[in-house]
């Protein structure tokens, strides 16, 4: 799979989580670690994060700072793989998401452009 494939796909992963984290806060407040589920504070986080993963999507789909978009993408995927396996051991969700995170690091790892929309 070439680079620009990747980076499209991951940036579609990012986007489908951001939007439904935007449209569904209470769905996502109970992955928000040592908040309550039913705290205000929980939804506003994962308002805030489901901004964070479509504007990193948007960079990612686009080919605007592809390495950053990619990087700080796999440190937000490496919270969440460490706070679900922390919750709940490891899991179907946590071997998705480990996936993710290394397509993330792949593409954080892969020179490129500053400013492009292929490779």
């Amino acid at each position: 799979m070439g680079l620009p494939v990747a980076r499209i796909l991951l940036g579609l992963v990012l986007a489908w989580f951001g939007y439904h984290e935007l449209v569904s806060p209470l769905v996502w407040t109970g992955y928000v670690p040592l908040l309550s589920s039913t705290s205000h504070l929980s939804e506003v986080l994962v308002l805030a994060h489901g901004w964070v993963l479509l504007v990193l999507a948007a960079s990612l789909v686009a080919g605007v700072a592809p390495r950053g978009a990619a990087l700080l993408s796999a440190v937000l995927l490496a919270e969440i793989v460490l706070s679900l396996t922390v919750r709940g051991g490891l899991s179907d969700l946590v071997l998705r998401d480990v996936g993710v995170l290394g397509l993330a690091l792949a593409i954080a790892g892969t020179e490129q452009k500053k400013w492009v929309l292929t490779r």
